[in-house]
């Protein structure tokens, strides 16, 4: 065998031993990978047991603070927002985060809920340290954090505290409408108002709701009251701005009020809604309507007259006037005057029966029709009886919400059919640049007694109690109104609702303004008085004199003669107006 052939045998026994010892590292490399592979699946297979099938996601339970992460919670990125009939946001939700913890997780709890304790406000040691020590993989910790309370706890780096994104309803007008809008749970339901009612609604998401309100109006009514209850030290009030066309409510306070962002922190009588909920004995503001039943129903001349020489006494019961004339009054002297008297007598002439059912079909003896839960049933007697009909015709013995009085009220003077009041704007009608009418055309009283209301109404601002709510160039007419509370069963004279309600322009009422404050204090302005003349009637004129250009509304200057109440002077006897004039104007 040559030399050549010896190398190439050794050669290719070389090459053998190579490639045997190669395909034996690849074998083995091989059984490597597929371990690590296996170990991986392992792992892989432990952390789907230890986070879905042990439930470190959190599980239902049946507690608030340990709900599950399912689909209702991401509902609340759906809730529609709420706006002004303007598009100014009243309502919205905003993108948050929500500490849990999984206590399965945590191996130093003292630790973990000191360092919360002291790092984020609201979070309580001993809650927190309670709350580490259970069972649950899941526990809610601290909802809707702010920015810097989330970067807080991250720089923790404690891997049992997790986030998980929710929606925090914000209110960005504030106290502004709170009664109105109402507010909602951490969880997105709403608990008051619009939120309450339109909950469901609100929770598919999509278009923004639209209300009546418009937040300028809002703002000058809040203000005013405000200023009133501050300077007649009062416990509280309401106030509402109405179109009577439409039934629109355009602006609705209620004080005290709160902050819809923390309602938890609210006093009872701040949660308490007194423009829907609350009813309360009108008093003169009554007298309105007992006032269009005599006229409507037994067609009597203006100069009729009613003896108010002395008080009214019926069984055990006697009226008194608040402030006596000691002398027959007519029709319109009784209305701007404010006789109880009179209007007590206005009532008996009207008769039990007919008054009753006057006032029913004003709505004034069901709860009024609004579109929010918050509503209180009206207060009335049971069996109707004579001296009822009398207090009745002047506010006493009845008890209704102060949006009875504007849309009852409204349903007078604007033709005399009835207007239903409203909260949610009609879009298709506001775009096309109509104004939406919220009645059913049933007719309450003539267009002729709607005239004469409105002839009256005027007067009592002209000439009467109401003098202090006159807006040059506004023609404001209205009616004032006192009510004693009743304390322990009993009438208080201490305690008063002073209440003014308006409309202007008194020739053709577009705009209802209604102040009522509770349990006013007389001041050395006011000579001690706690009246709606000097409580309520100021306020009212405030309003509209800064709500009237805002909404466009010209000044229109009239002469006496041409002014509403002109032609009612002759029927009125008192020392100003004397002149012999009545005798002419004895039948209408």
């Amino acid at each position: 065998m040559s030399i050549v052939t010896r190398l190439r045998k050794s050669r290719l026994r070389i090459d053998g031993s190579k490639r045997s010892a190669l395909d034996m590292a690849h074998g083995r490399l091989t059984l490597i990978g597929l371990g690590f592979s296996l170990l991986y699946l392992m792992v892989g297979a432990r952390v789907v047991d230890l986070t879905v099938l042990q439930g470190v996601l959190p599980r239902l339970n049946g507690s608030v603070a340990e709900r599950t992460l399912e689909p209702e919670l991401q509902q609340m990125a759906l809730r529609a927002d709420i706006i002004d009939r303007n598009g100014v946001l009243l309502a919205t939700s905003l993108e948050t985060a929500s500490l849990y913890a999984d206590p399965a997780l945590i191996s130093d709890p003292l630790r973990v809920a000191t360092a919360l304790s002291q790092t984020v406000p609201g979070i309580v040691y001993g809650d927190t340290l309670e709350k580490l020590q259970r069972k649950s993989r899941f526990i809610w910790l601290k909802r809707n954090l702010t920015p810097e309370e989330q970067y807080r706890i991250l720089e923790l780096g404690e891997p049992g505290l997790q986030f998980q994104t929710e929606y925090k309803r914000i209110y960005p007008q504030g106290e502004l409408s709170a009664h109105m809008v109402g507010y909602s749970s951490v969880d997105g339901q709403g608990l008051a108002g619009v939120e309450r009612s339109f909950d469901k609604l609100l929770a598919k998401g999509g278009k923004p709701l639209a209300l009546t309100l418009d937040i300028r109006l809002q703002h000058i009514l809040r203000r005013e009251m405000g200023k009133t209850i501050h300077e007649f030290n009062a416990k509280g009030g309401a106030g509402i701005i109405m179109d009577v066309v439409s039934g629109e409510i355009l602006a609705a306070t209620s004080l005290p009020d709160f902050d819809p962002q923390n309602p938890s922190v609210a006093t009872p009588d701040q949660l308490f809604n007194n423009i829907t909920l609350g009813v309360y004995e009108p008093g003169s503001t009554m007298k309105i309507f007992s006032t269009a039943a005599l006229l409507d129903l037994k067609n009597p001349s203006l100069g009729m007259t009613f003896d108010t020489t002395k008080p009214l006494k019926v069984g055990r019961h006697t009226i008194h006037d608040y402030h006596p004339e000691n002398r027959p009054l007519t029709i319109p002297e009784v209305f701007m005057h404010s006789s109880n008297i009179g209007s007590a007598l206005m009532g008996q002439m009207v008769g039990t029966e007919a008054l009753k059912n006057f006032y029913s079909d004003l709505g004034m003896l069901d709860p009024v029709t609004i579109e929010i839960a918050e509503k209180g049933r009206p207060l009335a007697p049971a069996q109707w009886r004579e001296i009822n009909t009398l207090t009745a015709a002047f506010g006493h013995g009845i008890s209704v919400s102060p949006l009875h009085i504007v849309s009852a009220a409204s349903s007078i003077v604007r033709g005399g059919t009835l207007v239903k009041p409203t909260l949610i704007l009609n879009e298709a009608q506001a775009k096309g640049g109509k104004n939406a009418t919220n009645h059913d055309d049933i007719r309450i009283v003539s267009q002729q007694t709607s005239h004469r209301m409105r002839q009256l109404m005027r007067l009592v601002v002209t000439d009467g109690t109401a003098k202090k709510a006159d807006v040059p160039g506004y023609n404001v007419g209205g009616k004032t109104g006192t009510a004693e509370k009743i304390v322990n069963g009993r009438y208080d004279r201490q305690k008063k609702i002073s209440s003014f309600l308006g409309f202007f322009p008194m020739e053709a009422p577009r705009y209802a303004v209604f102040i009522m404050v509770d349990e006013p204090k007389g001041t050395k302005q006011s000579y001690g008085y706690a009246t709606g003349g000097w409580v309520a009637a100021p306020a009212a004129g405030a309003v509209i004199s800064s709500m009237a250009p805002l909404l466009g509304i010209e000044p229109h200057l009239t002469d006496d003669e041409d002014d509403l109440s002109f032609t009612l002077k002759p029927y009125l006897h008192d020392k100003k107006h004397q002149g012999g004039q009545l005798a002419t104007f004895t039948t209408e």
